[in-house]
């Protein structure tokens, strides 16, 4: 772990000074609350060598409910973590169980308090539906709870089948279904409950109290350039989309050899970046500009919006109602 902290500082150090100047950071994609306090303080003090906090929207942590405790959760915010993403997902034993998390529901309500009195500026949920054996009013449940403890910013994932994992096995066997009419009643309820609690519906998954949007997932909504450091990760800078080795073991070594662990890159033509922008930008409630779509998708949006399922301005194109719960197949229709 110390060689593996020891190479995110060493690709921060080399690759940061490089880009321009970040406006957001967030350490995520995996667990880093469970780094300990001196891996923890090693990796941030590498990062404020090249970053000015003093200039940032926001500074993401993502973080397990088991991962930390009160002394940990203050070094966070003394680190200059902003806003901590907790990975909930669920206030009920038996979903947490089918989902494999590792924490418990006491452990889960306990990190929301230790969080607040650490500090933190700003609190994010994330929640899952649509989990094997959950109902409606465990949906529900889940949703009062998390209304319950105050968060700044709730987000609310439909679970995805993706593919090497017992939950796609599952699904291909037949021993479950993607109910895709369940998926929007669950859906629905969270806009409901939610936006009535005081809460923006202001990206298809993402809920946030005023003055808590998150800056970071906005940009990437957005189509801002991004840089992605360690293995695995994912840049885009000025239409060039690269990705660093995998292998862990790998990634270390040519870190330490050449100073980053880039392993591939392609540019994006400008037909790839309408298309993502037009995926990306239906999830936000601002939408997308009629200008990226071509005639017969103008065509198509239009008989969307008698539909009900979108709104059309001179220069706009906007999901709303149902269509909120329909983005991906919609997306798929406009491009």
């Amino acid at each position: 772990m110390g060689a593996f902290v020891e190479a995110l500082a060493t690709e921060a150090r080399q690759c940061l000074p490089q880009a321009a100047a970040p406006r957001t950071l967030y350490l995520g994609g995996g667990t880093p609350s469970m780094l300990s306090p001196g891996h923890l303080t090693r990796l941030f003090t590498a990062l404020h060598e090249v970053v000015d906090f003093a200039t940032l929207d926001e500074v993401t942590l993502e973080a397990n409910p088991a991962t930390f405790d009160a002394a940990k959760a203050r070094l966070f915010r003394m680190l200059g973590v902003t806003r901590v993403s907790l990975g909930i997902q669920a206030f009920d034993p038996q979903v947490l169980a089918t989902l494999g998390r590792q924490h418990s529901v006491a452990q889960a309500l306990e990190s929301v308090a230790i969080l607040r009195h650490a500090g933190i500026p700003s609190v994010n949920i994330d929640l899952m539906f649509s989990v094997p054996g959950q109902s409606r009013d465990c949906w529900r449940a889940t949703l009062e709870q998390a209304l319950a403890l105050k968060p700044d910013h709730i987000s609310a994932y439909n679970l995805t089948y993706e593919e090497d994992t017992v939950f796609f096995d599952s699904l291909r066997r037949g021993d479950l279904r993607d109910d895709e009419d369940h998926n929007a009643e669950l859906f629905h309820l969270a806009d409901t409950l939610l936006t009535d609690a005081g809460f923006d519906h202001y990206e298809t998954s993402n809920y946030a109290r005023p003055g808590h949007h998150s800056s970071h997932n906005q940009g990437y909504w957005r189509g801002e350039d991004y840089l992605g450091l360690g293995p695995s990760a994912v840049s885009t800078i000025a239409n060039v989309r690269s990705k660093n080795i995998a292998d862990t073991r790998r990634y270390l070594s040519q870190v330490q050899t050449l100073g980053h662990a880039l392993a591939e890159a392609e540019t994006l033509d400008a037909e790839a970046q309408r298309l993502e922008r037009i995926a990306l930008g239906l999830r936000t409630r601002e939408g997308i500009p009629l200008a990226l779509l071509n005639p017969d998708a103008l065509d198509r949006a239009a008989d969307l919006a008698r539909a009900g399922l979108l709104q059309l301005s001179e220069e706009r194109l906007v999901l709303v109602h149902h269509g909120r719960a329909l983005v991906d197949p919609i997306a798929a229709e406009l491009v």
